[in-house]
């Protein structure tokens, strides 16, 4: 796996990410203990992890066209949440 610093975003869209990652996160772990046996919270849950994660891919998409970042076959991108860098993962 290569690593390779592909651009940069400002603080603001960094902590958006974050804000999302975070949530992202803790959806998932919830969605590890929560079953379906409360229909109505399990439902709440899977509406809220659809629209996070379209939130999410709706954020990578709109930066890699607003920054033009460089992009592979196979490959994604991963943002370093101290330095605000984006960098392009590879296999």
């Amino acid at each position: 796996m290569t690593e390779k610093l592909v651009g940069q975003v400002t603080p603001e869209e960094k902590n958006e990410i974050l804000t999302l990652f975070e949530r992202r996160n803790g959806l998932n772990e919830l969605a590890k203990i929560l079953t379906a046996d409360n229909a109505e919270l399990y439902e709440r849950l899977v509406k809220d992890m659809g629209e996070t994660g379209s939130k999410f891919q709706g954020w990578w998409d709109r930066m890699a066209e607003k920054y033009q970042w460089e992009s592979a076959e196979g490959g994604n991108w991963e943002i370093n949440f101290d330095t605000c860098e984006i960098m392009l993962v590879e296999p």
